[in-house]
C-alpha cells in the first residue's frame, strides 16, 4: 500500500471507533481485576500488570495458573504461548506498520489488541492509509483496560462471584462479536470451523486454556495453506 500516512485526524478517528468496543472490554477487564483480588494481588499490582502486559486472554489465562509461591515461569510460558497469535497479526497489518519508523510502529505494536488488531484489517481491506487509527484505537483501549482492571479489583474485594457468574461470558462475548467485520464470505469459513472444532476438541480432554492455542495454530495454519495455494 503506498501514500501511508500517520495523522491527528486518523488518530482522533481510531479513538472514537474504539469507544463501541470499550463496550466489550468492560466484562473482560471486571473478570480480570476479579481474579487477580482472589489471588491475593493488591491493587497497585493488578494495575501494575495490565498497564505493562496488556493481554486479556494471557492474563486469564497465567491467573488461573496462579498459586502461591508465584510460578514465575509457567506464568511467563503461558502468557508467551498464548500471545504467539500477535505473531500473525504482523504481517496483516504489514500495509501500514511496513511504513512507520521509531515510537510510531513501536508504540502502536506495544499497545496492540485483538479488537484493535480486527478493525484496523477492516479499515486496510477498505482502503485506508492512515495508520494512526490503529495508534489511537489501541491507546483508548489501554487506558480503559487499565481502569476496568482496578474496578474489577475493588468489586473482588466486596464480593465474590461464582464461576457461572453471566459475567464471566462476557469476554467470549466480545471476540465473538469481532468477527462479525472480519467475515469476507464462505471463503474465510474452512480456518475459522477448523479452529473452532480443535478448540472444543482440546477443552474435552485437556484442562486449562490450552484450547485458546490449539484453536489459534491451527486455524493460522490452515489459512496460511489454503492463502499459499
Amino acid at each position: 500500500m503506498k501514500d501511508v500516512v500517520f495523522t491527528r485526524a486518523g488518530f482522533w478517528r481510531g479513538f472514537r471507533a474504539g469507544i463501541p468496543l470499550s463496550l466489550g472490554m468492560i466484562p473482560f477487564g471486571l473478570v480480570v481485576g476479579v481474579m487477580a483480588q482472589s489471588k491475593g494481588m493488591t491493587l497497585f499490582e493488578a494495575l501494575l500488570m495490565s498497564a505493562t502486559v496488556f493481554a486479556g486472554a494471557s492474563q486469564i489465562f497465567a491467573l488461573e495458573a496462579w498459586t502461591h509461591p508465584a510460578p514465575i515461569f509457567g506464568a511467563a510460558l503461558a502468557v508467551f504461548i498464548v500471545n504467539l497469535r500477535m505473531a500473525l497479526m504482523g504481517p496483516a497489518l504489514a500495509p501500514w506498520l511496513d511504513h512507520l519508523r521509531g515510537l510510531k510502529v513501536w508504540g502502536t505494536l506495544g499497545l496492540i489488541t485483538d479488537h484493535a488488531f480486527a478493525m484496523s484489517v477492516t479499515e486496510i481491506r477498505r482502503g485506508s492509509r492512515d495508520a494512526a487509527y490503529l495508534t489511537g484505537m489501541s491507546v483508548l483501549l489501554w487506558f480503559i483496560w487499565v481502569a476496568l482492571t482496578g474496578i474489577g479489583h475493588m468489586m473482588g474485594s466486596m464480593a465474590r462471584f461464582p464461576p457461572e457468574h453471566p459475567l464471566f461470558f462476557g469476554a467470549p462475548a466480545a471476540f465473538i462479536t469481532l468477527l462479525v467485520p472480519m467475515w469476507r464470505g464462505l471463503a474465510d469459513a474452512l480456518p475459522w470451523v477448523v479452529a473452532a472444532v480443535v478448540a472444543v476438541g482440546t477443552s474435552m480432554v485437556i484442562s486449562g486454556n490450552w484450547y485458546v492455542v490449539t484453536g489459534a495454530l491451527s486455524g493460522a495454519l490452515v489459512g496460511a495453506l489454503r492463502v499459499r495455494n
